[in-house]
């Protein structure tokens, strides 16, 4: 049974998308007479297939050899378009935890969207985006995993624009919808330049290339920064970064899944193509200076939000930034930690967002306070989630964050300091969110806000103690230090770094109608974070302004030039058609003087033509 299983490991992401197809005559209103739940039942029941499969599979090659399986699609001369499968722990990893997540996130899906008429459809949607994630963690093919992005764009508009009869929910998939396509569009001119280059797409077969490759500089540097294009869109990157804080327009379980995996999957695509990012030092330092910009930025937005989603999704961009940063830095190791902590940690912070937004009825935190002893589940969600999201000792992120410092200690000393800054702006933050929602005085929208339904706080709870687990998972799989090899210094930086921005979240004044600060520098600062540096500004008068003026530009070429000469054709062809038939007579010896004189006339200008040339 175990070899069976085994041998069809690459059924792993087919399961969501069987689930996603047996969906469809509910979606699609086929079958009404039922209801939608059937479909959401029939989605879960594939997800919890595909997740007891990778579980059997992780257990059963967490001490073996990685094994690949290869499956040709197309082969003509030489062209070899071939799809890898990559099966080993890290990856079956991968896909459990993709797997589960979604699991607890269908669950919660139930509870959260009960009363939506089109949970069908979402449940669809959802299958989709599992199939995708799955594969992608499954993928050893760079052509396999590049067409997976591609599925994950697609997934993401039309989650994004779910409810899409409201028009800003519309604007917000469609701007995710262009941002992300720009990357993918970089990312599929180097995956071309690739294949003419490497011969092949696998990733073991781009390893073994990259280390005999001879490259100028500046092909080096286009086909890294083309390479680096999709990721840092998946991952909201500046200045690709904007897509995420509109994406939070969708339903709350899918930016559960988007915020923890949805964006680790791009930073996963970087961390495979590392060994061929090292060919161009330019694209190595072009990652550290994204990464670093994002990290601290994004940090500094998120402290300015009013929105809850908002002021979570864009400490994700921030972590993503640590993670192109240590990729950037060949540290891929420091990045899976830091990804896998995060993505469970974040995705439990959204579970208990969704929570406070399913019970009040609205996402901005100065018409919220009170709530930590009417919600105290969702509370102790948000409390355990924002301490695994950041360095608190024994939780996961603190480990995942010793590893950094350990990596950077000596080597790059500046790299240790913008993980301080950046741990301490969370902390903020996360501070700030908490006294906001849960302390304070009740609001007119909190006064009566029950707890959530056991579809929400199942997977709540469930993800809690998950959270909780983390340090003995990482235990258990040898990736904790030992406590000779822990640089005590650095430990104590970042506990600090921690305390500090937790005494700054809690004794700053916080006023439940947010007032605007008197003095005008101040107010100015505000802005300038709360409206993410002006950055969509600065694309309305730069990059929107030279489309919008190089599109009227065409347009008037096009009407007034072109239009113009073939309107101009037309109207010489009928003023001398018109004046053509005056000159029509009915005598054929008329006809045959002309023919002659015009025929002598072409005869003495080509004599006259081959004279001149032989002279």
């Amino acid at each position: 049974m175990t070899q069976f299983l085994f041998i069809n490991s690459w059924w792993v992401p087919f399961y969501g998308l069987i689930g996603a197809v047996l969906t469809l005559p509910w979606a699609m209103g086929i079958v009404r007479r039922t209801g939608p739940r059937p479909a959401a039942y029939l989605n879960l029941l594939m997800t919890v297939v595909a997740f007891i499969h990778s579980v059997i599979l992780l257990r059963d090659m967490w001490n073996q050899e990685p094994q690949s399986f290869l499956f040709t699609w197309f082969k003509a001369a030489d062209l070899d378009l071939s799809f890898a499968l990559d099966v080993s722990p890290v990856t079956l990893g991968a896909a459990v935890l993709i797997t589960g997540l979604s699991l607890l996130a269908q669950v919660y899906a139930l509870g959260y969207m009960e009363k939506d008429y089109a949970i069908a459809r979402f449940f669809a949607l959802f299958g989709f985006f599992e199939a995708a994630l799955s594969g992608l963690a499954l993928s050893d093919s760079l052509i396999l995993s590049y067409a997976l992005l591609e599925m994950l764009t697609l997934s993401t508009y039309l989650l994004v624009g779910f409810w899409y009869a409201q028009p800003l929910v519309v604007t917000a998939a469609r701007d995710a919808f262009l941002t992300k396509r720009v990357g993918d569009i970089l990312l599929l001119m180097g995956v071309v330049t690739l294949a003419s280059f490497a011969g092949s797409l696998n990733f073991s077969d781009l390893y073994e290339w990259a280390q005999t490759a001879q490259l100028s500089p500046l092909t080096s540097t286009l086909l890294g920064i083309a390479l680096i294009a999709a990721p840092a869109g998946k991952c909201a990157q500046f200045p690709l970064h904007l897509w995420l804080d509109e994406a939070m327009e969708g339903p709350n379980p899918a930016s559960v899944l988007r915020n923890s995996m949805v964006v680790s999957g791009g930073a996963y695509v970087l961390y495979k193509l590392q060994p061929i990012l090292a060919l161009s030092p330019v694209a190595s330092q072009a990652l550290v200076i994204l990464g670093t910009m994002t990290a601290v930025g994004a940090s500094l937005v998120s402290i300015a939000q009013i929105d809850i989603k908002r002021a979570l999704s864009h400490s994700t961009s921030a972590y993503m930034g640590l993670v192109f940063l240590s990729v950037g830095l060949q540290q891929g190791g420091v990045a899976l930690m830091l990804l896998f902590t995060h993505a469970i940690a974040k995705a439990l912070l959204f579970m208990s967002a969704g929570s406070i937004i399913a019970t009040t009825h609205t996402q901005d935190l100065t018409e919220m306070g009170g709530l930590w002893s009417r919600m105290p589940a969702t509370t102790t969600a948000f409390v355990v989630g924002a301490a695994g999201l950041v360095t608190l000792i024994p939780l996961g992120s603190f480990w995942a964050m010793v590893q950094w410092t350990n990596g950077f200690w000596i080597v790059s000393p500046w790299v240790v300091g913008v993980l301080l800054v950046v741990n301490g702006l969370t902390t903020l933050n996360l501070t700030r969110v908490f006294r906001l929602v849960f302390w304070g005085d009740p609001q007119p929208k909190t006064r009566r806000a029950p707890e959530v339904m056991w579809h929400m706080a199942l997977p709540m709870v469930s993800l809690t103690i998950v959270t909780l687990l983390v340090p003995l998972m990482l235990q258990q799989w040898g990736l904790l230090p030992s406590w000779e090899n822990i640089n005590w210094q650095a430990v104590t930086l970042l506990m600090a770094s921690s305390g500090l921005g937790l005494a700054i979240g809690s004794t700053i004044y916080l006023h439940k109608a947010w007032s605007r600060p008197v003095q005008l520098q101040w107010r100015f600062l505000q802005d300038l974070l709360g409206y993410d540096f002006y950055v969509d500004e600065v694309y309305k008068v730069t990059v929107v302004l030279a489309v919008n003026s190089i599109s009227k530009i065409s347009a008037w070429i096009d009407r007034y030039i072109l239009d113009g000469l073939v309107n101009l054709v037309g109207i010489v062809t009928i003023f001398s058609g018109q004046s053509l038939k005056y000159t029509i007579s009915g005598q054929s010896q008329a006809y045959m003087l002309t023919i002659l004189l015009g025929v002598g006339l072409l005869g003495l200008i080509i004599s006259w033509s081959l004279g001149y040339i032989f002279q």
